[in-house]
């Protein structure tokens, strides 16, 4: 009988061990929890064609604005889920990642404006030489 309760109580604290390896597993599993999932990620604003006038930069200027607008909801939105209740480790880094994934996103975009503001003011000299 004692080989048996041994045997048992190690087939317990086996089967224990791995549930709690799975549940370690699962805590560290990279997904934004429930709440966030709700945020929209907006898409970034349409590439601004190499021979932009003046007009079609200021419209690219009004998509950039507007989507820093929607950026920043999105990161709002982040943050309130992340303040919404507990979140494993995998959810905090799924949270850090989204974050930072908009502030690449904000500067890609923002670079990319700024160079075709570039180029259309390089363009304007040439033009009156």
């Amino acid at each position: 009988m004692f080989k048996y309760t041994g045997i048992l109580l190690l087939g317990t604290l086996f089967a224990t061990s791995a549930w709690a390896q799975d549940a370690a597993e699962e805590d560290y599993e990279v997904v934004l929890p429930d709440a966030a999932q709700k945020c929209v990620l907006p898409a970034s604003p349409d590439a601004i064609p190499p021979d932009a006038d003046y007009d079609a930069l200021l419209a690219a200027k009004e998509d950039v604005a507007t989507f820093q607008a929607e950026v920043a909801s999105y990161r709002e939105c982040l943050q309130e889920a992340e303040s919404a209740g507990e979140l494993t480790p995998g959810n905090k880094q799924a949270l850090v990642s989204s974050f930072n994934y908009t502030v690449d996103m904000e500067e890609r975009v923002a670079a990319r404006f700024n160079e075709a503001v570039r180029t259309y003011k390089a363009q304007q000299a040439e033009a009156e030489e």
